[in-house]
């Protein structure tokens, strides 16, 4: 077995200025919002593992299920040499493509890429000493302003699972594809895993789950603003609301102040007022329809080669190529 590498482009200042400015824009505009990166500490990342285990969030294990069922059928598509998965996490369904890629194809290389530099260390770990013939090379840094940084070299494919390309709006969707085809040599392919539009009364469950911990996880990104920006916000002092916007076609989280606070921001030197029902947005969620997904591929220079879905129809899995 060789011993993973990482590559660290991104520090823990880093994630504290970028955290900063966040903040400030987010709790400073009308409406408020943040950006949902900012639930996943440690709490929040455990939280998460927990809503995946409900039986309301059905996304983790539809997507898994259908790796389960296609990952063969991936592997002789791309034969890729290299896979490089954005957001790699624990790489849990992960195993599923390495499995089938280095049983169908010439996979030599897995490079994870994560904002937590020890949780893709532990991952990283984890994958060398299950696929001893892989070279695993881990990236720390931010999806969203990485992909200049990934390595070249070998076919490769990359990785975006889990439906998060729906947790950005849809000019930054179209800026990250466009990314992901600057990056891709031509012939070099995107597996995209994404939920599907699907009747709100099973969809709107998923976020607001009866046992709470999704109540809990959204509030977590107060507790990450108390501990990490010396922040006094009461956490229990905001209600969990979860609701599917018809028209733009995705899911919001908000949290809504139960009472006037004031809030202070210690580090930012910031002080915030919230009005008794105000509410303060913390993540999209969107949901595709396949052909709405192929046309923002196609806009960004990606065309669709193969589309697979659950039989209910719930979550989809694209292969795409640069042209």
């Amino acid at each position: 077995m060789t011993a993973p590498t990482l590559e660290v482009h991104l520090s823990d200042a880093d994630l504290t200025a970028a955290l900063r400015a966040d903040a400030r824009l987010g709790l400073t505009a009308d409406p408020k919002w943040l950006p949902p990166k900012w639930f996943y500490d440690a709490r929040g990342s455990e939280l998460f593992e927990r809503i995946t285990a409900l039986p309301e969030y059905y996304p983790t294990r539809t997507e898994r299920a259908l790796l389960e069922r296609v990952a063969g059928e991936i592997a002789r598509l791309a034969g890729a040499e290299a896979l490089i998965e954005l957001g790699a996490g624990s790489a849990a369904k992960t195993r599923l493509l390495l499995s089938a890629l280095t049983a169908e194809g010439p996979l030599k290389t897995y490079v994870p890429q994560d904002v937590s530099e020890a949780a893709l260390r532990e991952s990283a770990e984890r994958v060398a000493v299950e696929f001893p013939g892989l070279a695993v090379h881990g990236v720390v840094s931010d999806f969203t302003d990485t992909l200049h940084n990934l390595p070249r070299g070998g076919r490769r494919m990359i990785a975006f699972l889990g439906g998060t390309l729906g947790n950005l709006v849809p000019s930054e969707r179209a800026e990250f594809l466009g990314g992901i085809h600057d990056v891709l040599e031509p012939g070099e392919h995107l597996l995209l895993g994404a939920g599907l539009v699907i009747d709100p009364a099973v969809l709107v469950p998923a976020y607001d789950d009866a046992a709470g911990v999704t109540a809990e996880f959204n509030r977590n990104v107060l507790y990450v603003l108390n501990n990490r920006l010396g922040a006094n916000f009461t956490p229990e002092k905001f209600e969990h609301i979860a609701l599917w916007d018809d028209e733009r076609e995705w899911i919001e989280m908000r949290l809504a102040a139960t009472e006037d606070m004031t809030v202070t921001l210690t580090d930012l030197d910031l002080t915030v007022q919230f009005a008794r029902g105000e509410q303060l947005r913390t993540e999209i969620s969107a949901k595709f329809r396949p052909g709405t997904l192929t046309a923002e591929l196609a806009a960004a220079g990606l065309r669709t080669e193969h589309i697979w879905t659950d039989p209910a129809d719930r979550f989809a899995l694209l292969l795409a190529t640069r042209v």
